[in-house]
């Protein structure tokens, strides 16, 4: 299973004061000597963490240490002020992956899987638009057979699955709801790979539940940010990544 690790959280540390420190750059460079697979981020068009130009930024780096870029985003968020829209961004970071979330400028983090029925045609045509980039499309879902469908209908080549309920149950302990979620990412597993797509997964994962999620069946990429800054507070960050790297590379 390969790690990308999103910066966004690091962007957000850095816009807090105004200047670059906590460079993104750096801290990009870090992950990519310490052995992480790719780097993700989320810019948002109210650039609160992530901005355009640091997607664009980190593109080119991971381009030049030979890994892979992953862009989350809005498809339909369009230019506002120094955000230059999702598609343009496309564009012009031309990243490996682009990932695909029905997020908007209200929720503090992405909370829920594209639904089948939303904007169906929209979607199809953006896959089109961004063709030329030759980059992966993936799909951000709800842990269901229906979801798995509706993406392979579409066109996109992965899912990412959307592990937040998946999380959260296992941190409260709630293991019946737990039990029942990961039995839903087991079979949407099983369903992308019948469907002949790539699987992903993210939000929420962390070194306590990452080996529940191994458990489920083979996932080509998680997405983590959160959980690894906030344990680099406790281990420091180049251990943390180690961590994370050698929790995913045990099997």
């Amino acid at each position: 299973m390969k790690l990308s690790v999103n910066l966004n959280k690091i962007a957000l540390l850095r816009n807090s004061r105004g200047h670059d420190n906590p460079s993104l750059v750096e801290y990009a460079q870090k992950c990519i000597d310490l052995g992480v697979d790719g780097l993700t981020l989320h810019p948002r068009p109210d650039h609160r963490h992530a901005t355009s130009d640091d997607a664009i930024n980190i593109s080119k780096i991971c381009k030049d240490r030979g890994i892979e870029f992953n862009l989350e985003g809005n498809p339909f968020s369009l230019p506002d002020g120094e955000f230059i829209g999702f598609h343009e961004l496309c564009l012009r970071s031309t990243p490996d992956q682009i990932t695909l979330v029905p997020d908007n400028n209200e929720q503090i983090t992405s909370d829920h899987g594209w639904q089948p029925g939303f904007l169906d045609n929209e979607l199809r045509d953006f896959i089109n638009l961004v063709k030329g980039t030759k980059s992966r499309t993936s799909l951000f879902i709800d842990a269901n057979t229906s979801s798995v469908k509706y993406a392979s209908d579409i066109g996109f080549d992965r899912i990412e699955i959307y592990t937040g309920p998946f999380a959260s149950y296992l941190s409260d302990e709630d293991f019946t709801n737990f039990n029942s979620c990961k039995s839903d990412i087991a079979k949407c597993i099983s369903d992308a790979r019948e469907f002949k797509l790539g699987i992903n997964a993210g939000h929420d994962l962390n070194l306590d539940n990452l080996p529940h999620l191994i458990e489920c069946g083979k996932v080509d990429e998680v997405s983590i940010g959160h959980a690894i800054i906030t344990d680099a507070l406790k281990f420091g960050f180049e251990d943390t990544i180690i961590k994370y790297i050698d929790s995913l590379r045990k099997k």
